[in-house]
């Protein structure tokens, strides 16, 4: 068992505020994590991260300090979407442990950068998003492959909102609503059934410009989706996604089986328990939330249990790859009109609840 992880965070705006510093003041009571260095381009920050809120012991506004730091064994990158690749890939190339805010690059070439110096590096590299680590998704797999709903044939994804009136690089190539919105569920639906074959589907903007921090700007990249996966055996499933829904009130995952439908109620990245029909029970059975409180940001529990116990994470940044390339893919899907082949794929995970000798996967113990 290792001592206390040293922490430090690249990106200090509300994501690392108001969502995994929650998570890290909870660590930090059980004297599990140390706050060391925080980094953001933003000097006025600094008076913010090194007060007692967050407890930072220093502030800079150069990453390679952060990364570079002899003190620091994790690093937490939450910056925009851009610069995600590059900050993860010092990181790793320092030695350093990452977990790094979806998407961990906006290209397929930083992406596969960063899988290929993962095998090596002697940190490991958690991508967000986390929603495999929800209590309710890993039940809802289980039930999948134990067979309680037969052979899947189709599935359906939703999630989206209006869009955000700050963050100007939402809308310019590296953003979009498929990398901010749409990659949960994909992440859900390729962890459920497996490697995507092939995409097609509409994909482009429907608002072409935005006010955003003030100021009038063109939108130029993808605000409405209907992505279209083909998965094996033919099997279908469809995201509906974008900066373009005002409300819905429909669940988030939907799966179609041969003898049977399992669906997750509230949102991926926040579930509210799930559904399961049964053509031989012949009657809908509800489950509640098991853990209505469950953090969309419990990756950095996850990594931090898996430094102290040297046991390999549930993420595999191959199946965040793919999920790059998926999106990659069916941009170009939206230019040329054309399906588009998937060259990419991973190992899907294994949630049985089974322990291997070098897996931790929904047993991350909260006292270790």
């Amino acid at each position: 068992m290792s001592n206390t992880v040293r922490i430090g965070v690249v990106g200090c705006g509300s994501v690392m505020q108001h969502a995994y510093s929650r998570q890290i003041n909870l660590l930090k009571q059980r004297d599990l994590v140390e706050t060391v260095v925080a980094c953001d381009i933003k000097e006025e920050r600094k008076a913010l991260v090194t007060g007692p809120e967050y407890g930072y012991q220093r502030f800079t506004t150069d990453f390679e300090e952060v990364v570079t730091a002899a003190d620091v064994d994790l690093v937490l990158v939450t910056t925009s979407m851009r610069e995600h690749g590059m900050v993860a890939r010092a990181a790793l190339e320092a030695g350093k442990h990452v977990l790094v805010e979806k998407p961990m690059a906006s290209t397929l070439e930083e992406a596969a950068a960063l899988v290929e110096l993962a095998r090596t590096s002697k940190g490991f590299l958690i991508p967000a998003p986390h929603v495999l680590l929800s209590p309710t998704y890993q039940k809802m797999w289980r039930h999948l492959h134990n067979g309680d709903i037969g052979t899947p044939y189709l599935a359906r994804a939703f999630y989206g909102w209006s869009g955000p009136n700050w963050g100007k690089w939402f809308y310019q190539p590296g953003g979009g609503s498929m990398f901010d919105l749409g990659v949960y569920n994909i992440v859900s639906l390729t962890g459920f059934l497996g490697p995507a074959r092939r995409v097609s589907g509409l994909i482009g903007t429907a608002i072409q410009q935005r006010v955003v921090e003030g100021e009038l700007m063109e939108v130029q990249t993808d605000d409405n989706v209907h992505l279209c996966i083909e998965f094996a055996h033919n099997c279908y499933a469809v995201v509906t996604t974008g900066f373009t829904i005002q409300r819905y009130r429909t669940p988030a995952i939907e799966i179609y089986g041969s003898k049977g439908t399992i669906q997750m109620l509230g949102d991926d990245w926040d579930p509210d328990g799930y559904e399961l029909w049964q053509n031989d029970v012949g009657a809908w059975k509800v489950f509640p939330e098991s853990d209505p409180n469950w953090p969309w940001t419990d990756g950095i529990n996850h990594l931090v249990h898996c430094i102290r116990n040297g046991v390999r994470p549930l993420h595999d940044p191959a199946h965040a790859y793919h999920v790059i390339e998926i999106i990659e893919k069916a941009r170009l899907v939206g230019k040329t009109g054309m399906a588009q082949t998937i060259e990419s794929s991973f190992s899907p995970p294994n949630l049985s609840g089974e322990k291997t000798e070098d897996a931790a996967h929904l047993q991350h113990d909260p006292t270790n």
